[in-house]
């Protein structure tokens, strides 16, 4: 697989596509985006220019952009094409046929979906082993995580050239070793989501108290380390395996009475209206100061040395 890249397509102006975007043009790459909306231009370098600002890197980034009506253009002339269309199987197996024609085969085509594995649609290309899916977190040119999952046609060379592709991006690429839907992190977020929709429905807390109690206890700890890293710290000196001693039997009891609340009108009455209180209206200030703090937090993970653990034992072994 090509592994020098010097131009990206991105197919598809959306949020996710401004983000690859941006990200490419701030390593110094040249981007061609496409989009058959003839709208997307504008909304597309508009979003990317304040993504740029957040990135410190100068506007002149912009004059790399390229924008196209045809996804087969704008991928003719990449090293790597990252595909941020519609969530739908049908759209995406039209597309990749689209991509895979219009590429070398040695470019990998990587596709952006946050709940389909590659097999749902690279069996549409005539060269399936260089689909992939590098699935990233939004909002992407923030925050580093990148899934990257493979097919059952894909090579193992097409995914160590994702994986080397995203640590040029600048992004932190972990990989998921079986197709699930939703991939992993989307799964963990949903377990979480669903006690604390169950959680609000009984009435043992409110939407406010229950985004605090997250944002003020464990999600300040998981923010930094990893839910099983932090368990294992919080074990003392017998670490993981006294906490699984000592309290892994009231765990089990805990997760056997976790509820699974179903999405009536009235638990989604009760979610809307309590977010919509907590928020007061000021929904774009605080997801302006979120990211500003996201920045904040990312360079300080970065100058204490968390930002991988495995890279801090690597430190160690060097010493």
């Amino acid at each position: 697989m090509r592994t020098e890249i010097t131009t990206v397509a991105v197919v598809g102006a959306g949020s996710i596509g401004g983000s690859w975007a941006a990200l490419a043009l701030a390593k110094g790459l040249t981007v061609h985006a496409a989009d058959p909306d003839p709208a997307a231009e504008n909304r597309l370098r508009a979003a990317v220019a304040d993504h740029l600002v957040e990135l410190d890197t100068e506007p002149a980034a912009l004059e790399r952009l390229t924008v196209h009506g045809d996804a087969a253009t704008a991928a003719a002339q990449a090293d790597l094409v990252l595909e941020a269309g519609p969530e739908r199987v049908d759209v995406k197996r039209d597309l990749f046929a689209t991509l895979d024609a219009a590429t070398p085969s040695d470019v990998v085509i990587a596709s952006s979906s946050s709940g389909f594995g590659p097999s749902a649609f690279q069996d549409a290309c005539g060269n399936p082993e260089r689909v992939v899916v590098a699935h990233p977190f939004n909002p992407p040119h923030l925050v580093p995580l990148v899934e990257v999952v493979g097919g059952r046609a894909t090579s193992e060379e097409a995914i160590e050239a994702t994986m080397a592709a995203m640590v040029l991006l600048g992004r932190r690429p972990v990989r998921v070793r079986a197709e699930l839907p939703g991939h992993v992190v989307n799964r963990l977020q949903s377990a979480l989501w669903r006690e604390a929709y169950d959680l609000v429905r009984r009435g043992a807390i409110t939407v406010a108290d229950l985004d605090q109690a997250v944002a003020s206890g464990p999600g300040l700890r998981w923010a930094l380390l990893g839910p099983i890293a932090t368990q294992h710290l919080s074990g003392g000196p017998g670490g993981m395996a006294h906490v699984l001693e000592h309290l892994g039997p009231p765990m089990v009891d805990w997760w056997n009475d976790l509820g699974s609340p179903e999405l009536t009108p009235d638990l989604n009455e009760q979610l809307v209206s309590g977010v919509t209180a907590e928020m007061g209206g000021r929904e774009r200030d605080v997801l302006a100061r979120r990211d500003r703090a996201l920045r904040e937090l990312l360079a300080l993970k970065q100058r204490v040395g968390l930002t991988d653990l495995r890279e801090l034992a690597e430190e160690g072994d060097q010493r």
